[in-house]
């Protein structure tokens, strides 16, 4: 099915990363031209730049500053900016409960997450405001509708990104005009190449896909598939306030 994409701009924060290197390829293989963000992993985003045509941008998201001039700079490098996706976002490894968790590793996972997306979406909105049309897609986790044990911080914010902001954004992107959207994607276990299989032997696989129909973990392309469905105004024109959720047909976690 033809999306429509060719020839549009996208801007993928994050897109050096694995689900977001994924998306990136994916908009690239529908004619779309790439803007590919990056804080740290700049050698990584100049090559992806590189190999699909695009352009490699750099901006600390939590810095209102830097995201404001971040949609602007898309624009003038690519000419036009059509959808963004915001999928940066940070997950704190080490696991403490709710009664050992630090207001600052809290503040700081709610920042990188929640806020780096609203000042994104905030950023992409007012450029459509002036274009009249556009998609928005924010990438949540089943963290965020599930819960996850150990990180109540990540949890909260995608959770947050996927009801609350979402569903704001979704009503307020209608007043700019119809040819505007919000939607979401929520991936599950998602194997990427920052985690591997490490420490996932088949004990775990069994425990983590217990409530999972289809008993396997995503990959990076499941989860770009989806975006790349959402942002296109071809197939998803009267699509908008959506949650798709990536993950197997996932039901819930395990409670030990």
């Amino acid at each position: 099915m033809d999306t429509g994409l060719s020839g549009k701009g996208v801007l993928v924060t994050g897109g050096a990363g694995g689900i977001g290197s994924a998306v990136v390829r994916a908009f690239a293989a529908e004619g779309a031209k790439v803007a590919i963000h990056y804080r740290t992993s700049e050698a990584e985003a100049v090559r992806l730049a590189a190999a699909v045509g695009g352009v490699a941008l750099p901006a600390d998201l939590t810095v209102e500053a830097e995201v404001d001039a971040l949609v602007p700079e898309a624009v003038n490098r690519l000419g036009r900016l059509d959808v963004v996706v915001a999928n940066a976002g940070v997950w704190p490894t080490e696991d403490l409960p709710v009664w050992q968790l630090p207001l600052e590793r809290w503040e700081a996972t709610l920042r990188s997450n929640l806020t780096a997306t609203f000042l994104t979406a905030r950023a992409f909105l007012r450029h459509a405001a002036l274009t009249g049309s556009g998609a928005l897609v924010m990438i949540g986790s089943t963290a965020g509708v599930f819960g996850e044990a150990g990180h109540s911080d990540y949890a909260a914010a995608k959770g947050a990104i996927l009801s609350g902001l979402l569903l704001s954004a979704k009503n307020e992107a209608a007043r700019i005009g119809s040819g505007v959207r919000v939607n979401a994607v929520a991936p599950g276990w998602t194997v990427t190449p920052m985690i591997g299989e490490k420490g996932l032997d088949a004990a775990n696989v069994a425990r983590v896909t217990a409530t999972m129909p289809l008993k396997k973990f995503g990959t990076p392309e499941d989860v770009a598939a989806q975006v790349v469905t959402l942002a296109s105004d071809r197939i998803s024109g009267h699509v908008t306030g959506q949650v798709v959720v990536v993950a197997g047909g996932m039901e819930g976690r395990l409670v030990p």
